[in-house]
């Protein structure tokens, strides 16, 4: 089958780049891709990021199936455009995809359906959070209700930061229009894990967990980023933790979503922390995680595209997918300025010889300008690699991180550290 991937980023690089391994896969294409995607792939040029360009650039490569990597299109309803068009998609429909699209949705879905996740109070004006201020104990975490790239989440220490941050938020300064309704939850103790399905809107199947690294310095310092590093390991989570967020969380919201009249087929991610209470969602997310996809699918073995393909006509089969024991580390290596203001144009060398040492660099903010590879966003590459102990996979993308240069770049040294510190000690 021929298979088209929405989007232009790492996570997008690293799906075509398994889909290209899938023995059912006659051709992918990405739209628009990046130069990375361009080693395994055909980039298709779009002329808007909205469903209806999506639509054409799938017409134009006579895609047999199409996948949505990033979650704005989900939310604009994509899916919807390509089921009237008779054009087979994996991906929730615009009904579905509020779980990421809306804060406040998420949190009230989880209320009614018992899913487990922090006490929240969603609010409408500066005046009505500030005043619901008074609910809550210190830190407080401020959520902006629309997408905001991974940054609309914020921490706040104190009374005085908590005001400032809702004031930037319903201004409009900080996130834009997604800050104009703001969720304000309690602080959660514990460790983040990310755990993605796949669901055929009936079934979930899961995937391996993983932990996204979301700081912008090492020891979970500074502010938010979309992720500067992901770890895969099967030993994450435990045999009975697994059995529970796969019981209780993945499936109960697939049987609450279709419930309520808003089936749900695509990726199923949730961020989760694991509290003394047990887990508890943190956020949902609508599509494969970034960068947690590139250390999963440098796992994952077997048909992926079959996988996807099953699910999207309405019967995934988990026997389509299968996962190497060794662990995978993606290092996100990221430009000068990043989050704020990312410096663009920076000539990249030392990729050949990183993937000599082994790894997989996948591309996330590149373009080419004269013949020349240069950064092109905030997040650049993806240098992931694996390794028979999780320590040994941390040693190899770190080494070849080394071989890797560009003015200004910088990247965590801690990705997968606590995994390390949780088992030896």
């Amino acid at each position: 089958m021929k298979i088209l991937v929405l989007g232009g980023g790492g996570r997008e690089h690293a799906m075509a780049w398994r889909l290209h391994q899938s023995p059912s896969v006659s051709r992918v294409f990405v739209a628009p891709g990046n130069p990375g995607c361009a080693r395994v792939a055909e980039c298709v040029p779009i002329d808007s990021p909205t469903p209806v360009g999506y639509l054409e650039a799938a017409r134009r490569c006579g895609a047999d199936l199409v996948v949505s990597g990033p979650e704005a299109p989900l939310v604009d309803g994509v899916a919807d455009l390509f089921e009237k068009q008779g054009i087979a998609f994996f991906g929730p429909s615009q009904a579905a995809a509020r779980l990421e699209g809306s804060k406040i949705f998420a949190k009230q879905f989880m209320q009614r359906a018992g899913i487990p996740t922090a006490r929240f109070v969603d609010t409408y004006s500066f005046d009505e959070a500030r005043a619901a201020l008074d609910q809550f104990t210190y830190p407080v975490v401020a959520k902006a209700d629309g997408l905001a790239a991974g940054k609309g989440v914020v921490i706040c220490g104190d009374r005085r930061a908590a005001e400032q941050t809702l004031a930037e938020m319903f201004a409009g300064r900080l996130v834009g229009s997604a800050g104009a309704r703001v969720v304000l939850e309690e602080y959660l103790e514990g460790e983040e894990v990310s755990f993605i399905g796949i669901s055929d809107g009936e079934r979930i199947v899961s995937l391996e967990p993983s932990q996204d690294h979301k700081r912008i310095f090492d020891n979970d310092q500074g502010p938010n980023t979309g992720g500067m590093g992901a770890y895969s390991d099967s030993r994450i989570l435990k045999p009975g933790e697994r059995d529970f967020i796969e019981r209780e969380i993945m499936q109960r919201t697939i049987d609450c979503m279709r419930a309520e009249g808003a089936p749900f087929r695509g990726f199923l991610y949730a961020g989760l922390m694991m509290t003394a209470r047990g887990p508890m969602v943190l956020e949902y997310n609508v599509r494969l995680g970034d960068p947690e996809t590139q250390a999963l699918l440098h796992r994952m073995e077997g048909d992926f595209a079959a996988l996807i393909a099953g699910a999207a006509a309405g019967r995934v089969d988990p026997g389509a997918m299968r996962f190497r024991p060794e662990p995978s580390v993606c290092v996100v290596i990221a430009a000068a300025g990043y989050p704020g203001k990312p410096r663009t144009g920076d000539p990249i060398t030392g990729i050949e010889e990183a993937e000599r040492r082994g790894a997989v660099v996948f591309h996330a903010g590149t373009r080419l300008e004269d013949g020349r590879l240069v950064t092109a966003g905030g997040r650049v590459l993806g240098v992931t690699h694996s390794g028979a102990t999780l320590a040994e996979a941390i040693a190899n993308a770190y080494r070849a991180c080394e071989a890797i240069h560009f003015e200004g770049m910088q990247y965590r040294r801690d990705i997968g550290r606590k995994g390390l510190a949780r088992w030896t000690a």
